[in-house]
């Protein structure tokens, strides 16, 4: 498999867009020459402000009506770039990278049982306190918080951390000292060496 192509999906933060994930992939590139990236919008627009949402901040997101919105909308996305990259029977060799709000929909689709795919990173986000419900388990997850955080607190990681592995997955939580809510380049050389989350060729 070491010949076999992969595909990296990042999902950005709030009010963010995928252009703005693609310095991400060029700091990959190199170590991953035969790696895809992309770089999706998310569906919805912000209201008050320019940027893209993968679920809206008003009102209960974890109301069956929003949560299914945001899942269906999710979903969609992802199918999309997997059909078109040719990945659709090969999702071992797909993964998902997600900022903030970008990481919490990935965990949602991992921990939901909706995409059993090769390897998930999640920078700054959290789980939705719903339970775990996966397909299968195999997906490796790496959890990197700033312990400064003053969005999402890095306590969220460390407990999606405690109920992913509570729930059977394998978890990797890198939680570093005086980051805030930022991927810093300690985590950018954290990921590249986690080779089973990255470099899922």
């Amino acid at each position: 498999m070491a010949n076999e192509p992969s595909l990296v999906i990042l999902f950005h933060g709030i009010g963010a867009s995928g252009d703005q994930m693609r310095p991400l992939a060029s700091s990959w590139q190199t170590s991953l020459p035969r790696t895809r990236f992309a770089s999706p919008n998310a569906p919805f627009q912000r209201s008050s402000a320019p940027g893209h949402l993968w679920f809206h901040l008003d009102g209960d997101q974890l109301r069956p009506d929003s949560l299914n919105k945001t899942r269906t909308a999710f979903d969609q996305i992802v199918k999309k770039i997997v059909d078109r990259e040719g990945f659709a029977d090969a999702l071992h060799r797909v993964a998902f990278v997600g900022v903030s709000q970008g990481a919490v929909v990935s965990l949602d689709a991992i921990a939901s049982g909706r995409w059993n795919i090769g390897a998930m990173v999640a920078f700054s986000g959290l789980l939705p306190p719903l339970p775990v419900s996966p397909v299968s388990k195999s997906t490796p997850i790496l959890l990197v918080h700033g312990q400064n955080d003053r969005t999402i607190p890095s306590i969220a990681s460390s407990f999606a951390s405690a109920q992913l592995e509570a729930a059977g997955f394998h978890t990797e939580l890198k939680v570093e000292p005086n980051i805030g809510h930022t991927i810093s380049v300690q985590a950018l050389n954290t990921v590249s060496r986690f080779s089973n989350l990255v470099s899922v060729e």
